[in-house]
């Protein structure tokens, strides 16, 4: 059997959604009572987004490279980020990675592709909705990305971070989410969100009521890692 290790801590909310949803995929595609084989490395959130607020992308690149192979060292086949966020470096990672790592952006881009969607809103912390590693995978697929305003930015990253990081989940916050997915669908005319960052299914998982997919990152992330496994 396959071992998969996961740099995980990052944050600690969704490191325990992920190792959940691994099982039970898992148990859904091998059917004979056995258990995936998994490692997780929770590592230092702090240091991490430390690390990206003063752009030192190649400390953090070193940090992460690092991690990754501590996984390697304790026998894992293949790894996983339980983040989006650290993937501003995904490629700079895997190249130094000594075991083959899921991209949860890659495998995001694979599932709106299959559903046909062609223009999407995307959530996340300021660094993912800011930056280009997902607009440069989407848009090698035909595929446009659509961020919410300047404002709207500043809320979504604020609350993920003192509150859906920290596992706290406020109806209020959800329902002013909620409207920024209303404004996006009417101003961009997204066809679909993308819940990019792996806290936000834990306040927006059940939305059916908007018209429009809301694209899990973390289980359609978790979904690749499981079919490596069984590879």
């Amino acid at each position: 059997m396959k071992t998969v290790g996961m740099i995980g801590g990052i944050g600690p909310e969704s490191t325990v959604e992920y190792y959940r949803s691994i099982i039970a995929t898992y148990h859904e595609q091998k059917r004979d009572g056995s258990y995936p084989s998994i490692i997780i490395n929770s590592i230092d959130l702090k240091k991490m987004l430390d690390l990206i607020e003063a752009n030192e992308l190649a400390k953090l690149t070193e940090y992460l490279v690092g991690e990754v192979q501590k996984l390697a060292r304790a026998g894992a086949d293949c790894g996983l980020l339980a983040a989006n966020t650290p993937h501003i470096v995904f490629d700079e990672i895997r190249r130094g990675s000594p075991l083959p790592l899921v991209s949860i952006v890659e495998a995001t881009c694979q599932a709106a592709k299959a559903l046909g969607l062609k223009r999407l809103g995307l959530f996340g912390t300021r660094f993912t909705m800011e930056g280009r590693f997902y607009p440069d995978v989407f848009s090698k697929e035909g595929i446009t990305l659509a961020v919410p305003d300047e404002d709207e930015q500043a809320y979504i990253h604020d609350k993920y971070m003192s509150e859906l990081v920290k596992g706290i989940i406020r109806p209020g916050t959800r329902e002013r989410l909620l409207t920024i997915v209303d404004r996006l669908k009417e101003r961009e005319g997204i066809q679909g969100l993308i819940l990019g960052g792996t806290e936000l299914p834990l306040i927006l998982r059940d939305v059916m009521d908007r018209g429009i997919p809301f694209l899990d990152t973390t289980q359609i992330h978790v979904k690749g890692v499981v079919a490596q496994l069984l590879s």
